[in-house]
């Protein structure tokens, strides 16, 4: 016999479908399922996976866990003993809980570190560099390109040019190469290597992991060979790669991805990229104002998952900074010789010296076995987990990009932070319903909560006030007015449910909306607010005002 709890289930039709699927799974012989209850009751065969059936019931949606299964911990301090060590024989340290953890990221890092503050020790299998994308090819190098273009442009032209003369900057990439990596270089050695080669808790195999079954991993060592790892549990914070289309033609040409961009040491004359969203604009944006002239090939519009105007706004900056964005556009062919790319579109032909191609990101998880776990994915090849990081294993949990969450390197961090307190035996949760979104282009997107559109799909009324930034003292003293702030309240309460702003510094006035926001204040308990004058942030104040006020009546920081 076997008991299962599950939950997720909505209904008596989800019971059934879940018994339909638990009795498929080889070993079972009936199935009991009770929505009320949210549990099943299961005749097995001796021998039965029952990691299959977990898995099963995770392949529809839902999460199961065993009854019966052993507690990881009854407190803080770990009780567990240690089930495995390398190779399966070594028995030192055998009243520590052991906790494997494939990658070495944002979520990794949080994870291990986490663990062995909870008194776990710590196995950390990293096939290739420390310290995962943010660090060495995402979120750094980028920010730092970003920031160099920024600087470039501003020399080149500023709103106070009549008095402060402009000069064409003369581009050095491959000096600002040699900056931007010297800090990835120092943040990679700072935040993640020193800190691992001083923590005795935490061993560092590296190889190439996969899962031999529930509680086994078999690591492929860089310097060769192979070893059985034993884990009591297991973290996936492998992380995601970009994905690529299948564009004909595509696969047989040099193109980048932003980790090729990003390594340049020179700025194409020309640069065609593929792409809509975050990374596609922000490296468009960067290459364009270090000299490149570039053609983005948008599928839709600008950002077209997020509120029309954010992509409108961006549409608008970019035309002006002759950035050619061509939206319902789609490449039908790639080719490339004689050092040109020559794009193929149903609107003629795009021609580049290089070719940026930035549609999203993969989870890289198709070379970990995880059908050996029982360890469930969705169509696009991320696990599926809760809010607690557990995935259709017992043993195993996820966190970051490889997973169904958002990808986000601080939601991967905190991920990997509470999936450590749930491996060590306690019971903590990711609360997504504030999750700040900032996009480094000039100016800045912010998001956070629900947008109109995504309200009204959850059957929620709206009122919303969009305050365009010639109302905000501070775009007026920089005499850059580009962009807006709009907010979204929920119409029975008042209470401020969603925030889209673009706007130099979005991405710092943000987080007052996300603690808004978490803090269920109204609207008007928002205009009642102190914001200092002459701040972007103050824009949140006086966007709250407008509920109720004309702002264009009141004296400067009038409350």
């Amino acid at each position: 016999m076997a008991d299962l709890k599950i939950t997720g289930m909505t209904c008596d039709s989800c019971a059934t479908h879940v018994k339909d699927v638990l009795e498929k799974v080889p070993g079972v012989q009936s199935a009991v399922v009770s929505y009320a209850k949210g549990s099943a009751h299961l005749a097995i065969e001796p021998g039965t996976r029952l990691e299959a059936l977990t898995a099963a019931v995770a392949g529809l949606g839902y999460r199961a866990t065993l009854i019966d299964a052993p507690p990881v911990s009854t407190r803080g301090v770990l009780l567990d003993k240690t089930l495995g060590q390398l190779e399966g024989n070594d028995k030192s340290d055998h009243d520590v809980l052991h906790i494997a953890v494939i990658g070495s990221g944002g979520a990794a890092m949080a994870a291990a570190l986490k663990a062995v503050a909870q008194g776990a020790r710590v196995t950390l299998v990293e096939r290739g560099t420390i310290g995962g994308t943010c660090v060495n090819i995402g979120c750094v190098p980028s920010k730092i390109m970003i920031r160099a273009a920024h600087i470039a442009h501003l020399r080149r032209e500023s709103p106070f040019d009549d008095g402060i003369a402009a000069a064409e900057p003369t581009i050095q990439r491959s000096k600002l190469l040699i900056q931007q990596q010297a800090r990835v270089e120092e943040l990679r050695h700072a935040k993640y290597e020193s800190i691992l080669d001083g923590n005795s808790a935490i061993v560092v195999l590296r190889g190439e992991a996969r899962f031999k079954d529930s509680q086994h991993l078999i690591v492929k060592l860089n310097a060769g060979g192979e070893r059985t790892l034993a884990f009591d549990r297991c973290l996936i914070a492998t992380g995601a790669s970009p994905s690529i289309p299948p564009i004909p033609g595509l696969k047989d040409t040099p193109y980048w991805t932003s980790t090729e961009a990003l390594a340049s040491d020179t700025i194409p004359e020309r640069l065609a990229v593929i792409g809509s969203s975050v990374v596609a604009v922000e490296l468009a944006q960067a290459f364009s104002r270090l000299g490149s002239k570039v053609t983005i090939l948008a599928r839709s519009t600008l950002f077209f998952r997020e509120d029309p105007a954010i992509g409108e706004a961006i549409m608008a900056v970019f035309r002006a900074e002759g950035i050619a964005v061509l939206e319902h556009t789609q490449a039908s062919h790639v080719a490339y010789g004689n050092g040109e790319f020559v794009l193929t579109t149903e609107y003629g032909v795009v021609r580049a010296d290089r070719l940026l191609v930035a549609t999203g990101r993969a989870p890289n998880t198709h070379e970990l076995a995880l059908e050996s776990a029982g360890v469930a994915v969705n169509a696009q090849g991320a696990i599926v987990i809760d809010n607690g990081m557990h995935t259709s294993n017992q043993y195993v949990y996820a966190a970051g990009d490889c997973t169904d969450q958002p990808q986000f390197v601080y939601v991967a961090a905190t991920a990997g932070t509470r999936a450590a307190i749930n491996m060590t035996g306690g019971d903590a949760a990711l609360n997504l319903t504030a999750m700040p979104a900032v996009v480094f282009t000039d100016p800045q997107i912010a998001t956070v909560g629900v947008s109109e559109a995504e309200a009204h799909h959850n059957g929620i009324e709206t009122d919303s006030r969009t305050l365009t930034l010639d109302n905000v003292p501070r775009a007026l003293a920089n005499f850059d007015t580009r962009g807006f702030i709009k907010l979204v309240v929920e119409a029975s309460s008042g209470r401020l449910i969603g925030v889209q702003a673009v706007a130099p510094e979005a991405g710092e006035l943000i987080q007052t909306a996300v603690l808004a926001i978490r803090n269920r204040m109204t609207v008007q308990e928002l205009a009642d607010q102190l914001f200092p004058y002459l701040t972007m942030v103050e824009g949140l104040k006086l966007a709250a005002q407008t509920f109720n006020k004309d702002i264009k009546q009141l004296s400067c920081c009038a409350g």
